[in-house]
């Protein structure tokens, strides 16, 4: 069972690392002017992104969608076979398993959501 955890948890960085790659590029191309390196290779990345019009829809949409759903599915599964959920209401930490796979799960979880917030409010600007 922990194995498929582990699983699990390196799936959801494969899925979320195009999204994250972007938005960090997206952070650091506006640190410094565009003619300093570490700016210059953040625009590099975003300019690859944003000529392709396949890559919203699959690298910044999809695959954040795809790490979404399977981590939400994991983690409901992790706590329905977890403690009686009023002892776990009790006390938050018996809430949150130990496992360093559902902590990563959990966490490109959370990453995936706020990828799509960033880019469905981006969209819903322009």
């Amino acid at each position: 069972m922990n194995t498929n955890r582990r699983i699990i948890a390196a799936t959801e960085l494969l899925l979320i690392f195009p999204a994250a790659l972007f938005m960090t590029a997206v952070v650091m191309r506006h640190l410094r002017p565009l003619q300093y390196e570490p700016a210059h290779a953040a625009q590099q990345i975003v300019t690859w992104y944003s000529v392709r019009h396949w890559t919203l829809w699959i690298l910044l949409i999809g695959l954040p969608l795809a790490a979404l759903l399977t981590g939400c599915a994991t983690l409901l599964r992790n706590w329905n076979r977890g403690s009686d959920p009023q002892k776990a209401a009790r006390q938050l930490s018996a809430a949150i398993p130990a496992d360093l796979a559902t902590r990563i799960i959990a966490a490109a979880t959370l990453s995936a959501g706020a990828v799509l917030v960033v880019v469905a409010a981006h969209m819903l600007a322009n």
